[in-house]
């Protein structure tokens, strides 16, 4: 089990959500069985049998005099993120050398406890806008509403310094512009976007390909950041557009390519506007979950529909902690947790090292 400075991070990818239109009948979701992460299913001595809910352990560290800490992802078997439990949901079990099987560990005597993960997680959102010709002059208030809807939605109340939002926007140059800066702060990003004007462009084109290798290349560095500050990092990259690639500076493969062999800790989405759209490339590019709009009053629901599934994924994580009863000299120990949600279960099998452990741990 590593130490806190040396967290590495690994997350995994979710669900498909397809829209054709806007309503919730409309969404229909692709089965994503994901992975236990650095964990693995638990012994068969705990006749759990299978996982209703799934527990991706991201990372796992100990800290003296006795402290177990696991920062770990909850979905269900559809992919889809389970927010809102509690400590008192999970069961800790433990093996020791000399167990047969895996015994109880009380909740209450080894005080566990859900704790902040903002010490060891950081999640960043990029929004990032087609502002081309044909948005500016059709459907431009229409956007801004959503977007801000958008921000409203995702953005956690009371703010937080481990979720933050970035505004982009392209139209046709080989840029991706900056609209406002990451940050905490909802006001600062709701008055970005309604600070948008129809003159703010001076390209009429889209370069979509372009806005999806470029947002991908800031949320690898957003990422890489994360790392060097001993932080697991995740990203979100949320694109909308109202039409395909027109400027042609990129091609499609190399935009794909870019999404496909990006950091496992990025999800991408898309929000699809109108007839122009190519679906079958917005889905590949959004391929954590994608919605499309028939028409501009429709676009708040649809900027809903993905906010929903982006604030879910954040508030998905999970920083869990408890006090062992292990002590120096009985080595290395196996750990499971089971978690009950309803009439729900999942559990997931990672170990940890108890050398040094003594008594004292609050």
């Amino acid at each position: 089990m590593k130490t806190f400075a040396k967290i590495l991070p690994y997350l995994f990818s979710v669900l498909f959500l397809v829209s054709c239109g806007n309503a919730d009948d409309d969404v229909s979701f692709d089965i994503n069985q994901g992975e236990l992460g650095k964990g693995k299913e638990p012994d068969d001595c705990l006749g759990f049998g299978e996982n209703d809910l799934l527990l991706s352990i991201q990372e796992q560290y100990t800290a003296p005099p006795s402290k177990v800490s696991i920062l770990f992802k909850v979905s269900d078997k559809q992919g889809n993120p389970i927010s809102g439990l509690t400590a008192d949901q999970f069961t800790i079990y433990e093996q020791g050398r000399n167990d047969d099987c895996f015994n109880t560990i009380s909740s209450s005597e080894s005080q566990a406890r859900i704790s902040p993960n903002s010490q060891v997680f950081s999640n960043n959102t990029l929004l990032v806008l087609d502002l081309s010709n044909s948005v500016l002059e059709s459907s431009l208030e229409e956007l801004k509403v959503a977007a801000t809807s958008f921000v409203n939605n995702v953005m956690p109340s009371p703010e937080t310094e481990s979720f933050k939002i970035a505004i982009y926007w392209f139209d046709g140059e080989d840029q991706l512009h900056l609209l406002n800066e990451l940050t905490s702060s909802t006001a600062e990003l709701t008055g970005a976007i309604d600070g948008i004007t129809q003159d703010i462009s001076s390209d009429p084109s889209t370069d979509l390909y372009g806005a999806v290798i470029k947002s991908t290349d800031i949320a690898e560095d957003l990422i890489r950041e994360s790392n060097n500050n001993s932080v697991i990092g995740a990203a979100s990259v949320v694109i909308f557009t109202d039409g395909t690639d027109q400027a042609s500076r990129y091609t499609e493969e190399r935009a794909l390519k870019a999404v496909n062999e990006a950091n496992s800790n990025i999800s991408f989405f898309t929000i699809g506007l109108g007839a122009e759209i190519d679906t079958q490339v917005l889905m590949e590019i959004g391929k954590t979950a994608s919605v499309f709009a028939n028409n501009k009053e429709q676009l708040e629901t649809t900027f809903n529909q993905i906010s929903q599934r982006v604030s879910e994924q954040a508030n998905s994580f999970y920083l869990f902690e408890y006090c062992t009863p292990k002590r120096d000299g009985s080595g290395e120990n196996n750990l499971v947790i089971q978690l009950t949600n309803g009439n729900l279960q999942g559990a997931v099998q990672t170990k940890f090292n108890a050398d040094g452990f003594t008594g004292g741990c609050e």
